[in-house]
């Protein structure tokens, strides 16, 4: 079986990657302009394969939702990170909106005196246009902006809001979709739809 090609300059690659995902982290809610060189890793989309490049290595481990599960053949070779069947044991986790549930109690939420031992969720998009727009406010955001992402579930709101309630604990998502990353860190607040 083919391994998908990892980035032809690594160094740089895996700089701009890492700032566009530390650029969307800091300015929730916005969309981080974002196109990866790379083909697809199996069913993982350019954008989140160069995402897993930049993040995953032997010292940390990923969980892939059951639609991703063939990503992990080359998240392996290319990384040297180790794949846990049990998302609340992973670092970094991997999910496609469009077929798998999202339920942020599954992962790790971090530990009081080590917060950042949470799971950072990337969630993968299709960037179709998305009518529900939630209000969101937090570090980061002036005043407030709205959150508009294809394939959240209906009880996405009560998720989020559960995990506002942990922190500092709580877990992070990136909505990775073919020509942006958005960031939602734990800070971030949600106060329902627009009207």
């Amino acid at each position: 079986m083919t391994i998908a090609q990892g980035f032809a300059e690594p160094v740089r690659e895996q700089q701009r990657t890492f700032r566009a995902v530390m650029d969307a982290l800091s300015r929730p809610t916005a969309p981080t302009p974002y196109s990866s060189s790379l083909g697809k890793a199996g069913p993982l989309q350019a954008n989140a394969y160069a995402i897993a490049l930049t993040l995953l290595d032997f010292e940390v481990s990923y969980h892939l939702a059951p639609s991703l599960a063939e990503a992990e053949r080359h998240l392996t070779f290319q990384t040297g990170s180790r794949r846990v069947n049990d998302a609340g044991q992973a670092q970094f986790a991997f999910i496609d909106l469009r077929h798998d549930p999202l339920d942020l109690a599954a992962y790790a939420q971090g530990e009081p005196d080590y917060p950042d031992r949470s799971t950072t969720v990337v969630a993968l998009c299709d960037g179709a246009p998305e009518s529900k727009k939630l209000v969101c406010r937090g570090p980061g955001i002036a005043a407030s902006s709205t959150l508009s992402v294809p394939g959240l579930p209906a009880d996405f709101v009560d998720q989020w809001q559960a995990n506002g309630t942990r922190a500092p604990l709580g877990i992070d998502l990136l909505f990775v979709m073919p020509e942006a990353i958005i960031g939602l860190p734990r800070s971030t607040r949600i106060f329902g739809e627009a009207r």
